[in-house]
């Protein structure tokens, strides 16, 4: 039996979502816990990730909505979207529960907060790209 072409689509977007989401957190987690005072400062301000992550989200995700693009181009959006997602789901807990210090982002709180919110993410994912086959 041949697959549909849409679902094959959409299985192959949740795997580069999914991996893209996945091997970023893991990346920003070794980065930031091997050089904690890692920051990016514009203007005096320390911008987190979680800024970077959601400006990521509206640059690939509005096209992605409301462009549908094929191709390549999709593909890119799609990692971008992956990353951004990443970077907020990493940041959300951080700066919720801890004074946002460089020191807290190495804390129990924030870290069992990126696991936390990255697997629910992750997990729902994965229903929904299995819905769709």
């Amino acid at each position: 039996m041949e697959t549909k072409p849409r679902k094959r689509f959409a299985s192959r977007t949740a795997r580069i979502m999914l991996m893209s989401m996945l091997g970023t957190v893991l990346l920003t987690r070794v980065v930031l816990h091997k050089f904690p005072d890692l920051n990016f400062v514009v203007g005096g301000f320390n911008i987190h990730h979680l800024y970077t992550g959601a400006a990521l989200l509206i640059g690939s995700g509005l096209p992605l909505i409301l462009r549908s693009p094929g191709g390549r181009q999709r593909w890119v959006l799609t990692t971008a979207f992956g990353i951004g997602l990443a970077l907020v789901l990493d940041e959300w807990i951080y700066l919720i529960m801890t004074d946002g210090s460089d020191a807290a982002y190495l804390s129990l709180p924030s870290l069992a907060g990126a696991i936390l919110l990255t697997g629910i993410t992750a997990v729902y994912m994965v229903i929904l790209a299995w819905r769709n086959r």
